[in-house]
C-alpha cells in the first residue's frame, strides 16, 4: 500500500509496537480513498469470479473469538450487540479484497455493462444478531460488500456452491477442509508477523504449483521415492501434464479477466499479475510445470525456480496480496518476511506435516 498503509497489528491510530498514539493516521480516511463513495451495481453470481470471505479473515476478532470461546454463544452476541458501532480493525484478507476493488473499478471502465468482476460475499456461521457490526464496519472502510451469508452455526458448503464460489477464504481450516472435499477451491488465511506495503493499483497473486496449481502426484514420488527418482520421473513425464490442483480454477479465473486488459491494449497496464513460486529446479523439473500451464491455456507473469530456497524473501520482493502453499512451513517463512499467506491443505504432504505448529491463522483459531 502507500505510505500511509495502516499497521497490521495494534488498533488504528496506535502503534503496534509500542501502543504510542500515531495521530496522523485516519483508517477511515485512508480506506475512503481507495475507492468512489457511490457503489456500484452487484454483478449477477453466475458471471461474476465470486470471492467468499470469512469475517475473521476479513476483520480482525481475536477478542470476540475469545469472548465465544471461554464464555459461549450468548456472552458473545451480547458483547458485540454492545459494541456494534465500532468497526473491527482490517484484518488479513483486507488488502486482498481491496485490490480487487481496485481491479473491478479498472473493468467498469473498460466495460460498463459488463458483469464479469470479482464479487465479494462475506461468509460467516455467526449468528445474524452479529450482522449489524459487520455491516457498519463494512460501511466505515466503503468496502463493497452487498451479499452476506450468516449461517448461525450450520455448514457453510451449501451456500458456497449456490454462490458458485471461485474462492473461499477463512481463519477456519476445519471449514477450509470442508470445502476443498466438496471441489470448492479454498485455504486458511494468515497474518503477517510484519507490515509489508503492498500495491493500491495492482492486484498480485503468487501460487505454489504442486498440490496447489497441480495435483499432487510428483509430491507423493517425493515422499515415496526421494528426489532423485522424482527428478526421473519429471524427466519421463516432461510432456504428460499434471492433473489440476485445487487453484487452478482461480488462476484461470484470473486469467480470463487479464484477457479483458489485453484486449483493450493494456497489457503492460494490467492491474493483475500472477506468479508461480515453487521449491522445484528450473533444470531438473521445471519444464513440466510450464508445459503443463500451457496445455491448460493458462500462464503467469512470472515464474520463479527457488530449486529448494526459502520462499519468504523472495515474495517479500514481489510483495503479492496473497501467497498460497500447501506446505505450512512455506507459509510461515512467508509471513514472518510480511506476505499474507494461504495454506492450502491439499494432497499427500498433509500426512507429514507437524502434529502442532505455533502458527496461528488470522483473527485467531
Amino acid at each position: 500500500m502507500s505510505q500511509n498503509s495502516p499497521p497490521a497489528h495494534g488498533r488504528p491510530g496506535t502503534d503496534a509496537a509500542n501502543g504510542e498514539d500515531q495521530s496522523t493516521w485516519d483508517a477511515k480516511g485512508f480506506y475512503n480513498k481507495l475507492a468512489p463513495t457511490k457503489k456500484p451495481k452487484t454483478p449477477n453470481p453466475q458471471n461474476a469470479i465470486t470471492i467468499a470471505v470469512s469475517s475473521r479473515a476479513l476483520f480482525r476478532m481475536e477478542e470476540e473469538q475469545k469472548i465465544y470461546e471461554e464464555h459461549g454463544v450468548e456472552m458473545y452476541v451480547k458483547h458485540q450487540l454492545e459494541h456494534e458501532d465500532e468497526p473491527f480493525e482490517p484484518g488479513a484478507a483486507f488488502p486482498f479484497v481491496k485490490a480487487l476493488e481496485a481491479v473491478n473499478a479498472r473493468l467498469r471502465e473498460l466495460y460498463p455493462e459488463s458483469e464479469e468482476l470479482f464479487d465479494v460475499v462475506l461468509m460467516t456461521n455467526h449468528h445474524a444478531q452479529v450482522g449489524v457490526r459487520l455491516i457498519n464496519t463494512i460501511n466505515h472502510y466503503n468496502l463493497f460488500i452487498e451479499r452476506f451469508c450468516m449461517t448461525g452455526g450450520r455448514s457453510l458448503i451449501g451456500y458456497l456452491k449456490a454462490y458458485h464460489t471461485n474462492l473461499y477464504l477463512s481463519s477456519d481450516s476445519g471449514k477450509v477442509g470442508e470445502a476443498l472435499g466438496e471441489g470448492i477451491a479454498a485455504a486458511t488465511i494468515f497474518s503477517p508477523d510484519k507490515v509489508v506495503e503492498v500495491s493500491d493499483t495492482q492486484l498480485r497473486v503468487a501460487f505454489d504449483g504442486d498440490a496447489v496449481l497441480f495435483s499432487d502426484e510428483s509430491e507423493q514420488i517425493v515422499k515415496a521415492h526421494g528426489l532423485d527418482r522424482f527428478f526421473e520421473h519429471e524427466k519421463e513425464h516432461e510432456n504428460s501434464p499434471l492433473a489440476h490442483g485445487p487453484l487452478k480454477g482461480f488462476l484461470e479465473a484470473l486469467g480470463k479477466l487479464q484477457k479483458k486488459f489485453y484486449a483493450k491494449g493494456q497489457r503492460l497496464e494490467c492491474p493483475i499479475r500472477t506468479y508461480l513460486v515453487t521449491a522445484r529446479s528450473a533444470a531438473s523439473s521445471g519444464a513440466r510445470a510450464l508445459k503443463t500451464l500451457r496445455s491448460w491455456g493458462l500462464e503467469t507473469d512470472e515464474a520463479l525456480f527457488l530449486a529448494g530456497a526459502p520462499k519468504g524473501p523472495l515474495l517479500e520482493k514481489i510483495r503479492p496480496h496473497i501467497f498460497f502453499d500447501d506446505q505450512m512451513f512455506h507459509v510461515e517463512g512467508a509471513t514472518e518476511m510480511g506476505t499474507v499467506s494461504a495454506h492450502v491443505p491439499y494432497g499427500v504432504a498433509q500426512r507429514y506435516k507437524k502434529s502442532a505448529t505455533k502458527k496461528e491463522p488470522a483473527g485467531g483459531k
